[in-house]
């Protein structure tokens, strides 16, 4: 093979990987695979008065995770506090159970050393937080809350599906409120998917969301149900939508208080974009043109210099010899 069409053969296979890339991305923030369950469809296949039918999958616990990062102390915010404390009085008969940053660490330790390391690498502490909350319903399941959520009703209705995220609506699914068996496979696969996202993508947002928040979430989760355990009907995961803008179906079991405690100078920005998905969309089409079009430029430069060395080396060998000329 000649050397232009290596160059021109790297220059596509960059190209489609580039694209190939680029499309799962942008996947993320539209249809999501799974099950779209409401929270008035979940409130109604519940019996009230009467016991339920089906049976009860997930345990009976609340998790929430509260990591004092800036004064490392157990000094819980009062409002969150407040906020917590919603949760426990509508489900007095739950186990309760509040992870700190040592109890957090604790559990990695003990049960899951080979990831100690990069869970005090994470660049930034909001990464442990996601972290933990996986691992957390792997071992034990039960119901997994932030702290800036809390409860509004008894939350018994939501045990009888195995394993469930939330859908703000907004592009990528959410990890603030998740529930689960014990060792449910999706788990497995997102926290043995952990190490090989942890990378520094530039913005703290981006590296934040990608390497374990929900960006990280939503794409474990898509290919969770590509996989034969998750693709079959029997297996597939229900997604809660929880939309809180106006207009749309009201929450019915969480309510959303004060958050924000990891915003950073690109938050701002990429919430915009989360809510001009379309706008992105556009954009993204026109980079990967800008892409194909500067490849293809660059294939054909590298293409006609070849074929000019080739002619000037044909034209110095079919020149008479002259005098002078090296022997």
């Amino acid at each position: 093979m000649r050397p232009r069409y290596y160059v021109i053969v790297a220059v596509v296979l960059v190209q489609l990987f580039l694209l190939s890339r680029l499309v799962a991305f942008v996947q993320l923030f539209f249809e999501h695979s799974g099950i779209a369950i409401t929270q008035n469809e979940i409130a109604e296949a519940h019996p009230t008065g009467s016991e339920d039918p089906r049976p009860r999958l997930i345990p009976k616990i609340i998790h929430q995770v509260f990591h004092d990062w800036k004064y490392h102390n157990q000094t819980m915010p009062s409002d969150w506090d407040e906020v917590r404390q919603t949760c426990i009085d509508v489900n007095k008969d739950w186990e309760y159970r509040l992870w700190t940053e040592q109890s957090s660490r604790d559990l990695i330790e003990t049960h899951y050393p080979w990831f100690l390391s990069t869970y005090d690498g994470y660049k930034f502490p909001i990464q442990r937080v996601d972290a933990v909350r996986y691992f957390i319903l792997l071992k034990y399941g039960g119901i997994y809350l932030d702290l800036d959520n809390g409860c509004l009703r008894d939350l018994t209705p939501l045990l009888y599906y195995p394993t469930w995220t939330t859908d703000g609506g907004r592009g990528a699914l959410s990890n603030n409120i998740l529930a689960s068996i014990p060792n449910h496979p999706f788990w497995i696969l997102l926290t043995n998917s952990l190490i090989p996202y942890n990378y520094n993508y530039l913005f703290p947002y981006v590296t934040i969301s990608y390497a374990s928040g929900q960006w990280f979430e939503t794409a474990v989760w898509q290919a969770y149900h590509k996989t034969a355990a998750g693709s079959s009907l029997g297996n597939r995961l229900h997604r809660i939508i929880m939309d809180d803008r106006p207009g749309v179906e009201p929450w019915i079991f969480f309510t959303q208080e004060r958050g924000g405690t990891w915003v950073n100078w690109d938050n701002y920005l990429f919430l915009w974009i989360g809510d001009h998905l379309l706008l992105l969309g556009v954009g993204l089409c026109a980079l990967v043109a800008v892409v194909w079009w500067s490849g293809t430029r660059c294939a054909r430069w590298c293409s006609e210099r070849s074929h000019e060395r080739k002619g000037y080396a044909a034209l110095a060998r079919g020149r008479p010899k002259r005098e002078g000329d090296d022997v």
